[in-house]
């Protein structure tokens, strides 16, 4: 046994670190997780406004078609089988059918068949580049060029702050397309949401672990270190290094809330807006997801505005391009020299993760470092 008081200090109370700290407190070690934050989940926090459960950090839906990790989350909480279905307000002020599908291709070229969409898209597509190198040209060897120009582009240049010729393209691959007519925008296997809100999955995850919240990593890093015989670092992996090579870029979102009188406002959960006449890159009704309270007489719509990162803010989303991922690597090659400490995370390995695979990926570096310690 370690005369140390933990065998891990976990820097950040999200779904990797708690995920972390639940196998290993299952196992008998101890953890200490801290985060600066006065809460728990990380961008998973569950407020309430009125009777609504609203998802703080925008809205997350639980999706998987690994059982092995839907048994895991399903063990700890009650899930909620839920399709989510999304719309778009178009470049035009027309509102189409997400994901691209059959509803859309008719909505837009009258085409009633798949054979039809595919010769339209293959029309659309003419003009694309054989190897997309930017978002821009991955769109349009995917959807043609009157989708990108009225679904695509617009939403995601507010998203990222930065033109879609200089965005690259993997970030489009995460749009399904599809030649029926299903509104389902997930085609994972085991889709929902927890009932109550992702607070409950966070209460179980923790249950027996000690928590420390609103403490700064930073500003008592060798003091909290030296308690552990292995740290689990998720937050900023080049705030960890002190900036040595410069800042990453990162996104985040700003939100205002919006209790309305009736007991529905939007037909889908999520509206993208691709158009000029508006900031905000897309409007949530959590109501959608709240199975708890559909008979309240009000409503929550959560409006999100994307801006570029600055200290102070949270850092929601990195920016993969270019430059910062050329930056990321010289971090990364640090980070593998820190014999002691597990980068894991978003932001810890500038990667953006979907929530399964950040508990898979947690459960595989527990038994990795585990494997080191013992």
């Amino acid at each position: 046994m370690s005369s140390k008081p933990y065998d891990f200090l976990i820097v950040g109370a999200g779904l990797y670190g708690a995920t972390f700290a639940h196998r290993a407190t299952r196992d008998g070690l101890r953890c200490l997780v801290i985060d600066r934050r006065d809460v728990v989940g990380g961008n998973l926090y569950t407020t309430k406004i009125g009777e609504i459960n609203v998802h703080a950090y925008g809205p997350h839906i639980f999706r998987t078609s690994d059982k092995t990790i839907w048994d895991f989350v399903a063990s700890l909480v009650e899930m909620k089988p839920y399709k989510h279905q999304a719309m778009s307000l178009g470049a035009d002020g027309v509102y189409r059918h997400l994901p691209f599908n059959m509803h859309t291709f008719s909505e837009l070229w009258g085409v009633k068949t798949p054979e039809e969409a595919k010769e339209m898209l293959d029309k659309q597509r003419a003009d694309a580049p054989e190897n997309p190198m930017n978002l821009e040209d991955q769109a349009i060897a995917m959807v043609g060029r009157d989708l990108y120009e009225l679904m695509v582009k617009r939403y995601n240049e507010k998203l990222w702050g930065r033109p879609c010729a200089n965005l690259p393209s993997f970030l489009i691959k995460r749009i399904p397309l599809r030649f029926t007519y299903d509104n389902n925008y997930f085609a994972d296997e085991y889709t929902g949401v927890p009932v109550g809100g992702y607070n409950h999955l966070f209460e179980k995850l923790l249950a027996g672990v000690e928590v420390r919240l609103g403490v700064d990593f930073f500003e008592h890093r060798q003091e909290l270190m030296d308690q552990a015989r292995h740290t689990i670092f998720t937050g900023k992996v080049d705030e960890y290094f002190d900036y040595r090579f410069g800042r990453l870029d990162y996104r985040t979102l700003r939100f205002e809330h919006e209790v309305v009188n009736k007991p529905m406002a939007q037909p889908c959960a999520v509206i993208t807006d691709n158009t000029t006449d508006h900031e905000y890159v897309r409007i949530c009704e959590h109501k959608h997801f709240d199975f708890q309270n559909a008979d309240a007489p009000t409503t929550v719509l959560s409006r999100e505005y994307s801006v570029e990162y600055t200290d102070g803010m949270e850092a929601l989303y990195p920016v993969n391009d270019i430059r910062n991922m050329a930056i990321y690597a010289r971090y990364h090659d640090l980070a593998n020299r820190e014999l002691n400490v597990t980068f894991g995370g978003r932001l810890a390995e500038y990667h953006y993760y979907d929530m399964a695979p950040i508990i898979a990926k947690a459960l595989k570096d527990y038994d990795t470092v585990l494997d080191h310690l013992q």
